[in-house]
């Protein structure tokens, strides 16, 4: 009885052997389609991994959207900060293109007026309620500034030394209202028509041309310059040119009214006049 035993799990090792290789013989070689349990199997293995592939790639998706939003915001910081340095730049390089464009002027200006001793200077203060009368300058007695000099930017005249200190001077512009703010000028053509500077209209923003004998003909366009009369302004700085004339109240004299070539407001660079030969101060330059 054992021994039928002993043979009978000998057959039955032998007979699963045989099945085992019957099965590996059959999936080995080449089908077109695959048997109904591989099909299962392979039906439900491909269920199971699409359970857990579907949430991982969206985990996946989520992570790498974070990442991504990340990175553009850094990027986007960084032409932030590189844009408001464009913009810097750009004022930066407006504002020295225009400084270098005026003391290129300026350099022409000094050629031109060679035989007078030249002193630039830089404006350091214009107060609010006094914009429209005086500036300050760095420079002063110290330097050789003497009350009463021209002080011109490269486009003209635009004033006179009011008051010296000795490291610094105030300029009184030409708008000035006071009635010691005079400077004797000339027109500049064949027939010499000389008059006072004095006065100014805010409206219009001109200057007043005073004092010219009636009998002289005066063209509009014609250009106004300073006569050097006065013995400290040389002759020839540029003031205006003539845009009206009209007869004074009396009709002894005429008037004309003058575009002034410098601008008085956007003032940063000027030049202090002083001829090489002063002769006697007078009231008006």
């Amino acid at each position: 009885m054992p021994q039928f035993f002993s043979n009978k799990k000998l057959i039955v090792l032998l007979v699963s052997i045989i099945l085992l290789v019957a099965l590996i013989g059959i999936s080995m070689r080449d089908r077109e389609q695959l048997t109904l349990p591989e099909q299962f199997i392979m039906d439900s293995v491909g269920w199971v991994q699409s359970l857990f592939y579907q949430p991982a790639q969206l985990v996946a998706g989520f992570f790498e959207n974070v990442e991504e939003i990340k990175y553009v915001y850094e990027e986007n910081k960084l032409l932030k900060s590189r844009l408001e340095d464009f913009v810097k730049i750009s004022v930066e390089a407006n504002q020295l293109r225009s400084e270098n464009k005026r003391l290129m002027e300026l350099i022409g200006k000094e050629n031109s007026l060679r035989n007078y001793v030249i002193r630039h200077a830089s404006v350091i203060a214009r107060t609010p309620d006094g914009w429209h009368s005086f500036f300050t300058i760095n420079i002063g007695a110290q330097d050789g500034v003497t009350a009463k000099m021209a002080v011109i930017t490269a486009e003209g005249l635009i004033g006179k030394i009011k008051d010296v200190s000795p490291f610094s001077s105030t300029v009184q512009i030409l708008t000035d209202v006071d009635r010691t703010n005079r400077i004797s000028a000339i027109v500049d053509g064949d027939e010499a028509a000389f008059g006072l500077i004095e006065g100014y209209d805010p409206e219009s923003k001109k200057l007043l041309f005073k004092k010219i004998p009636s009998d002289i003909t005066l063209e509009v366009g014609a250009t106004v310059v300073t006569s050097g009369l006065g013995g400290i302004f040389p002759r020839g700085l540029v003031i205006g040119s003539i845009t009206e004339v009209r007869a004074d109240e009396y009709g002894a004299t005429q008037m004309a009214i003058v575009e002034p070539s410098a601008n008085f407001y956007d003032i940063d660079h000027v030049m202090v006049i002083e001829r090489e030969i002063n002769g006697a101060v007078e009231e008006t330059q």
